[in-house]
This record gives structure tokens, sequence and C-alpha cells, in this order.
């Protein structure tokens, strides 16, 4: 289920907060988002986590989630994976996050493309715009790679922060540039020398 649905769903809910029931709504919210989920909570927020079948779907930063709260103990395998490499990583730990199955059930050849060469990145480094471009075969598609950065729906475990611009700016992140620093940080990778004014690709 995306995310974008899930917004659309809870606007007219909250339109109406006082004619519905807090318990009644968790409960639709839960059927409509499914059982295999999971809240995350960091120290830069909370990532709510979607596993579909035997695979991780979607992993997004949701602070808009005024009724629904999806269970914060995994409730399967794989999520209890997803939280113990997510334990270890805000602990400052070195990790592998392709040792997670991922499978994203939407999104053009392009886009796939760009997700699947950023979760290549390693930890602690950071690729440019431009360099993702020309891994793909597309060296004069910077724009969309950034466009379909941007579109990243497995955020984290598909390391988008990693990605900045090659003149070293710091680029975007859907999660806000704060996030983006503070998760480089964590890698140990000197974000200070990045630029959030300097443009380039």
């Amino acid at each position: 289920m995306k995310k974008q649905s899930l917004q659309y769903f809870t606007h007219d809910y909250e339109k109406k907060s006082e004619s519905y029931d807090k318990e009644q709504i968790s409960k639709v919210f839960q059927d409509f988002y499914g059982t295999d989920n999971l809240r995350y909570k960091l120290p830069i927020g909370h990532i709510d986590i979607i596993q579909t079948r035997q695979h991780i779907s979607q992993i997004f930063f949701n602070d808009d989630s005024t009724y629904y709260e999806p269970p914060f103990i995994p409730q399967t395998e794989l999520l209890k994976q997803v939280k113990d490499i997510l334990d270890r990583y805000f602990d400052g730990k070195s990790v592998d996050f392709q040792e997670i199955p991922i499978e994203i059930e939407f999104g053009t050849e392009f886009q796939n493309l760009v997700w699947d060469t950023i979760h290549q990145i390693p930890h602690g480094e950071v690729r440019s715009y431009k360099w993702i471009a020309e891994q793909i075969g597309r060296p004069k598609a910077v724009r969309a790679v950034g466009t379909a950065t941007g579109s990243n729906p497995i955020t984290i475990i598909i390391p988008c922060h990693r990605v900045v611009r090659s003149n070293g700016g710091l680029g975007g992140y859907g999660g806000g540039l704060e996030r983006k620093r503070q998760l480089l940080k964590l890698e140990g990778y000197p974000v200070e020398a990045l630029q959030q004014t300097r443009k380039g690709s």
C-alpha cells in the first residue's frame, strides 16, 4: 500500500475526527495497511516498515500519522531481522543493508535501475547523481536520476541519503536535509564538507 494512498485515506478521518472512535479508526487502518508492518523509532523520528510476503516493500518516514500506529514489536522473522540490522546501524555499527530481502512492486524500469544502483552504495560512502546516471548507462539523465532518488520507496535500506551532488553539494532528501546530515554523520562521513546551497548534479 502506497503511503500516498494512506494519506488520502487519513485526511477524510482527520476532517471528521470528532465523529469517529479512535480505537475503531486504528483497527480500520490496521486492516487497510496490512498486518505485517512495523513502526521503528529513530533518534531522528520514526519510520514505518511494510512487509509484503517474504520481502520488504516499503520503508518511509511517517511524521503525520494521527490515528494509526503500526506495532512497535516485530511480528514476523523478517521484521525482526530488519529491526536487528537497524538497531546495529543506529548503534554506529557498519552494516550491509543488502542482507535484507527487498522487492519494489511499483516503479518504472528507469526508477528501478536507479534504486538498484543506490542500494549498492557502501556504508559510509557517497555517490553523485551524475555517477548513478553513468552507471545505468544514461549519462545525460542526471535530473531524472534526482527525481527517481526522491521517489525511493525503501528509505535507509536503499540508502538515498548517500547520494549527493558531484560538486560537493548536499543535494535533497525526502526525509529532510537534517536527517540526511545525521545519517551520513552516523556513518562517519565528513558531512560538514557538503554544502546545501551549492548547485550541481
